[in-house]
């Protein structure tokens, strides 16, 4: 009998190890010419950013930290430096198990910053810069309007509002394709929630009923069928 509760302890602690492993994210790198300072390892939680863990740096900007998570989300560290500068600071990354490694800099932390090992991230780093050169176009535009010159010539000004226009919708089309044709990402409903949330209902209740199973249960995947619920309301 004692033999027999010695084996299910052992067998219990077996699959709970590799339970831990498949969800075991760990995210290191090095902060190069890093001296002294404070790196934060954060996440939303309540619409708020909460801080997971910390890192006091001296002399070595090398750093490590673990964290088991549920599924897929978005990841930030933040470096408060020795020299009050918050500009450029933080670091976006889409974190997921297994090993995410992180190299930048001190003094351009979010600009050097090359982030390797989640395929998830890539995949949301090609979405960022897309969406980045319509929101360039954007400004832009918006610049042009403000010119005195601009403002005088109605016939300049609606052709600038126009090509506006034709921004905005270019960018929603990209995304809704993207969610779309992405249905196993999960990507796709964050980008569903950040980018488009005030889209058509009808196209945001595709994208939701198009999610596979695990990605429809995930952290986004939950929180956008919530936020269609509502929609519908």
């Amino acid at each position: 009998m004692i033999r027999v509760i010695y084996l299910c302890f052992f067998l219990f602690l077996i699959v709970s190890c590799k339970k831990s492993s498949e969800n075991l994210m760990v995210v290191s790198g090095n902060v190069e010419g890093l001296k002294k300072g404070t790196l934060f390892f954060q996440k939303v939680r309540d619409s708020a950013l909460f801080n997971i863990d910390s890192l006091e740096i001296k002399g070595d900007g090398n750093f490590a930290f673990e964290y088991e998570i549920e599924s897929p989300e978005i990841f930030y560290l933040y470096l408060q430096k020795a020299d009050n500068n918050d500009i450029n600071d933080r670091i976006t990354f889409f974190g997921e198990p297994g090993e995410v490694a992180v190299n930048t800099s001190w003094n351009r932390f979010d600009g050097d910053a090359e982030i390797m090992g989640s395929a998830l991230h890539q995949q949301f780093e090609n979405c960022k810069d897309m969406l980045s050169k319509f929101n360039t176009k954007e400004l832009e535009l918006a610049q042009l309007q403000l010119l005195p010159e601009v403002q005088k010539d109605s016939i300049a000004a609606d052709s600038i509002g126009r090509l506006n226009g034709l921004n905005f919708i270019r960018k929603y089309k990209y995304v809704l394709n993207f969610a779309l044709s992405n249905p196993d990402s999960y990507v796709t409903p964050y980008l569903a929630l950040t980018e488009v949330a005030d889209a058509n209902p009808k196209y945001l209740d595709s994208i939701n009923n198009s999610l596979s199973e695990r990605v429809a249960n995930s952290k986004y995947g939950k929180a956008l069928d919530d936020y269609v619920k509502t929609l519908k309301k």
